[in-house]
């Protein structure tokens, strides 16, 4: 870190939203730092505090908007950056007189100059129009996860345009990086003592459509598995781009983790067209087969949307039906946010708030019981296990398994001694409908 001494202002982050967002931040801390700022983890030591925010879903603009206010009422001097900036850029600085600038999703990499504009006095608005620039291996990153554990953005942006969602509008396009930038990066990782990277983007099994004319995930994959890192992790990957050579690639690169993270949203074929994904409709039960057959030990996440406006009781039933036939490892459940912008946010037939949390909570309580089996499965069986946390009360480490993927999944709770970012043998003992428990082979 930079001398204390310096005369350049002390600058805190705070960051909100998905790992997308946590990417972003780490190259403003990287380029920050780099430029010689003081950067501090506590706000109230800072002489401005760069908000990176979400604008996903209503929930994440309440919080987006909540923390501005606290810091607003503390007279800090704020700069707003991310999708909630690139959202409402000129509203938030009308209504929050404290914001020095806003900065837009895709323009985090011009930070130090933001900073230094508004030293001036000047009120920046740095929100590029349509969201273009993507970070590589040579932008500055300071890492704010655990040691072992990194985060590789592989594209940004979606072509998709899905009927509920506002991301393309907030990110823009995709727009890929090359194999060669990826593999230099994950290397570089290595070298960092990384033992997990997860490979993030929009739409994961689109990746370098835009680049080579075609998906190129599979290629990607294999150029991964020559380097030195025990697990690869992929999410967000669309059950359409899984294709037979994708699968082999999974099946033959090592260190390429059988977990797939399948974006769903729904499973009847009216609300999937709604949402305008008509053609997942027709190839979810096949696909999610075909899966099974060739990794039998692949470890299967997915995500529903509940209440999208029109869905009935019929269809909400045939979801059901869905999630215990397939039997997912793990799933998460949303109810329909309206997203001003959207095609889904006029349509009619509008479910109220009531009726799509109780159909949240029925689809999680159908999903415990095959959670609960899942993990259960894994007693008795010795698992590679990540260790990042000691609970320094009890001396208890706190890691994961392949099956488990940071912040969404549960965590493996183990007795024993292992060093932290180290990957430990473990034998499992217990399981919980989240969790598991073990021990540390001698």
């Amino acid at each position: 870190m930079p001398d204390t001494k310096t005369s350049k202002p002390t600058i805190a982050i705070s960051h909100l939203g998905c790992e997308k967002n946590r990417i972003d931040t780490e190259h403003m801390l990287g380029l920050l730092v780099e430029a010689g700022y003081q950067v501090d983890s506590n706000e109230e030591l800072a002489d401005y505090v760069i908000v990176n925010t979400c604008s996903f879903i209503q929930a994440a603009r309440e919080e987006s908007v909540r923390t501005l206010v606290e810091l607003a009422e503390a007279n800090k001097k704020i700069v707003i950056a991310g999708c909630m900036a690139q959202h409402f850029q000129a509203q938030l600085l009308e209504e929050i007189p404290e914001a020095v600038a806003v900065v837009g999703s895709a323009d985090y990499n011009k930070i130090v100059e933001v900073i230094q504009r508004a030293e001036t006095g000047e009120r920046v608005q740095e929100v590029s129009a349509e969201p273009r620039y993507i970070a590589d291996e040579t932008t500055p990153r300071y890492r704010t996860t655990p040691e072992a554990v990194a985060y590789l953005r592989i594209a940004e942006g979606c072509d998709y345009r899905c009927a509920f969602c506002i991301i393309p509008h907030l990110r823009g396009n995709q727009r890929s990086r090359s194999i060669e930038s990826i593999v230099a990066e994950a290397e570089q990782l290595a070298s960092e003592g990384v033992k997990e990277i997860i490979l993030i983007s929009q739409i994961t099994t689109n990746y370098g459509l835009d680049l080579y004319g075609k998906p190129q995930l599979a290629e990607l994959l294999r150029a991964l598995g020559k380097v030195d890192i025990p697990w690869i992790r992929m999410h967000y990957a669309y059950p359409t781009g899984l294709t037979p050579d994708v699968i082999r690639a999974i099946q033959e690169v090592p260190n390429v983790l059988p977990y797939l993270d399948l974006p769903l949203q729904h499973a009847h074929p009216e609300i999937l067209r709604g949402m305008n994904r008509p053609w997942q409709g027709q190839v979810n039960d096949r696909i999610i087969e075909r899966i099974k057959t060739a990794l039998p030990q692949a470890t299967l996440r997915t995500t529903f949307i509940v209440g999208f406006p029109g869905e009935t009781d019929e269809h909400f039933e045939h979801l059901v039906e869905f999630v215990e036939r397939h039997e997912f490892d793990h799933v998460g459940v949303f109810t329909f946010s309206p997203e001003e912008g959207t095609p889904a946010y006029n349509l009619p037939n509008q479910l109220s708030q009531s009726v799509m949390d109780e159909r949240r909570d029925r689809l999680m309580r159908v999903q415990q019981p095959i959670s609960l089996k899942k993990n259960q499965a894994e007693v008795g069986k010795y698992v590679d296990v990540l260790i990042e946390q000691e609970n320094p009360e009890t001396g208890e480490l706190i890691g994961r398994s392949a099956r488990f993927s940071p912040e969404v999944d549960g965590l493996v709770y183990v007795r024993g001694d292992a060093r932290l970012g180290s990957m430990a043998r473990v034998e499992i003992t217990d399981a919980d409908f989240y969790d598991l428990y073990g021990t540390v082979m001698g």
